[in-house]
C-alpha cells in the first residue's frame, strides 16, 4: 500500500510532466496526465480532452514553469493548488498565476481529473482569463519578421559564423 509520501511524489512527477508536455506542445503525453473525462478551465470556458490539441495550438508557446503543490489527500482523490509562471518564448514577456485541480487515483496511477486556470493580473485581480476565440486564424508572420522595422531581438546573441 502506497503511503502518503508516495502519493505526494506521484502527484508531484504528475505535475511536472504536465508542464513538460504543454511546453513541449506534446499533446498525448499532455492528454494522458488526465482522466478520460478530464477538464481544463479557463478563459471563460471548460475544455474536454477532446478539445484540447485546438487548445494548445492556439495558446501562446513558451516554458511552463510550475512550483511545488500544495496537495490534500482525501483516500483515492486529492486537491490541489500549483503556482505558475509562463513564460512566452518569442517575447519572454511573462504571465503568472496557479491552477486549482481535483486528483484521483486510476489504475494507471494518479491523474488530474480538474484543472482550472486562475490569472494574476498587474493590478493584484484573479480572474480565469479573458474570453476569446480558441482555433480562430493566426497571423503568418509577426510584425517584427514583416520589416516593420522596431529594434534588433538579437542583441547580444552570436550566430552560427560567431557573429553578433
Amino acid at each position: 500500500m502506497p503511503t502518503r509520501t508516495d502519493d505526494l511524489v506521484e502527484i508531484q512527477q504528475l505535475l511536472a510532466r504536465y508542464a513538460v508536455t504543454i511546453t513541449q506542445q506534446d499533446i498525448d503525453g499532455l492528454v494522458n496526465v488526465f482522466t478520460p473525462d478530464g477538464t481544463y478551465s479557463a478563459f471563460g470556458e471548460t475544455y474536454s480532452l477532446d478539445r484540447f490539441p485546438v487548445l494548445v495550438d492556439a495558446a501562446p508557446k513558451g516554458l511552463f514553469m510550475t512550483a511545488t503543490p500544495v496537495i490534500e489527500l482525501n483516500g483515492d482523490s486529492a486537491t490541489g493548488t500549483q503556482p505558475l509562471c509562463f513564460i512566452d518564448h518569442a517575447s519572454h514577456d511573462m504571465r503568472i498565476g496557479y491552477y486549482n485541480d481535483t486528483y484521483v487515483r486510476t489504475a494507471d496511477g494518479w491523474r488530474l481529473k480538474t484543472r482550472a486556470m486562475t490569472f494574476i493580473r498587474r493590478s493584484g485581480a484573479h480572474d480565469s482569463g479573458r474570453p476569446h476565440a480558441i482555433g480562430r486564424p493566426r497571423p503568418t508572420t509577426m510584425p517584427a519578421e514583416a520589416g516593420g522595422g522596431g529594434t534588433s531581438r538579437s542583441r547580444g546573441r552570436v550566430g552560427p559564423s560567431g557573429q553578433a
